[in-house]
């Protein structure tokens, strides 16, 4: 059954590049994706599927309702814009000044919908109930635990998947891991406030730039000396802001960077403990350091379970090298891990490079120049129902 997913999914293909072109073409940034969300409804609309909406978004989840008792299944597929120029010079190339959709998220909503398409023809022979996840704001939005709180997912459904693409991977391989997929992303603010002067006389003042270059510096032995290598941290600030001119030392410093984890308690501890490094050295100078942290996203945790299931469909749909099993996370992050925090599943990557492309050059995600083999989106499209229909069929056997 599972090899009829590939041909039927092949001859989707114009219909998932144009679905794909025309999201791309009017990318749209934050949880409300009106223009991007009218598309998905259209290009569905003569399925047989029951949709539900929330009030914080413009997310949607239709659901294939087979009739017959049996499992639950999410497959999800977000659908926002990064706020970046485009210079792909493709030419459906994106017609808003300022977004484009540089993380192939137009592309994930493509192979939602042909998942859809697959998994309705064959809904005869289903037991259970397929839910699709057209969700905006992933890109630091949060939106999907604004869907969660909306109520989309309740009851929540047995199981839960979800596809990103890979621009610098080789196209048509599918990749995944158990444990930790992608890292928890807090942002971190420290501002270090001293008393400002004349830059001529120093030791009237009590100057925060070299007290947060301290603190920056700093940072860096902490991470390498406090935590597990093993169990990975990484914090950059990215950005201090401080001063008007040359020859005036300014009152304060401000720093802002990213604080990266792969387990809660790393996540939590790190937290904790630089906030007690920035306000220590600014003390032993003299001056205070306030530390904000603002939450981002969870780890992405995948269950071993589900990521076996993946691999075994991938095999089955596309052969047995199809499939990749990553040694290590990445220090991305990814808010399907809100998701994951309460349905067992995984998240796959799917490599989208063309064919022959120098994959050491290829543009990466949110690139002004990334761009995506469209031929393979029908494999994502298999993979994604081909999880689905071996879910509900099994479970996690």
């Amino acid at each position: 059954m599972l090899l009829d997913l590939t041909e039927a999914a092949s001859a989707l293909a114009p219909k998932l590049t144009a679905l794909r072109r025309a999201i791309h073409l009017e990318p749209e940034l934050g949880l409300h994706n009106p223009k991007t969300s009218a598309k998905v409804r259209a290009a569905l609309a003569h399925l047989p599927l029951s949709w539900r909406e929330g009030a914080s978004t413009t997310g949607m989840v239709a659901t294939l309702d087979s009739g017959r008792p049996g499992r639950s299944v999410l497959l999800r597929g977000d659908m926002d814009a990064l706020p970046m120029p485009e210079e792909t010079g493709l030419a459906f190339a994106s017609t808003v000044t300022g977004a484009m959709h540089a993380c192939g998220h137009d592309a994930h909503t493509a192979m939602l919908a042909g998942a859809a398409e697959l998994l309705c023809a064959r809904a005869a022979t289903l037991e259970g109930q397929v839910h699709f996840m057209f969700q905006p704001g992933e890109e630091g939005h949060h939106g999907a635990r604004f869907m969660i709180d909306d109520g989309l997912l309740d009851p929540l459904p047995d199981a839960a998947f979800a596809l990103h693409e890979m621009p610098t991977g080789p196209g048509g391989l599918v990749a995944g891991r158990a444990g930790p997929l992608l890292a928890a992303a807090d942002r971190l603010f420290i501002v270090v406030n001293g008393r400002g002067g004349h830059a001529s006389m120093p030791h009237q003042t009590l100057d925060p730039i070299p007290v947060a270059c301290a603190i920056v510096t700093a940072i860096q032995t902490l991470v390498t000396r406090r935590f597990d290598a093993a169990d990975a941290v990484v914090v950059t600030v990215a950005k201090i802001v401080s001063g008007t001119t040359n020859n005036v030392i300014p009152d304060s410093c401000e720093l802002d960077g990213t604080m990266r984890t792969l387990s809660p308690t790393a996540r939590s501890r790190l937290k904790v403990e630089i906030t007690r490094l920035a306000e220590g050295i600014a003390s032993a100078h003299g001056l205070t350091a306030t530390v904000r942290i603002e939450e981002g996203f969870p780890v992405t945790i995948c269950d071993e379970r589900a990521v076996v299931l993946g691999e075994v469909v991938s095999s089955a749909l596309f052969g047995a090298q199809a499939f990749h099993r990553m040694r290590d996370p990445i220090m991305g992050a990814e808010d399907f891990a809100y998701v994951l925090e309460k349905v067992p599943g995984a998240m796959f990557f799917l490599g989208v490079a063309h064919e022959g492309a120098d994959l050491a050059s290829c543009c990466g995600l949110h690139s002004t120049r990334m761009v995506l083999d469209e031929g393979v989106m029908p494999k994502g499209a298999a993979l994604l129902a081909g999880i689905a229909e071996e879910f509900l069929a099994h479970g996690f056997s």
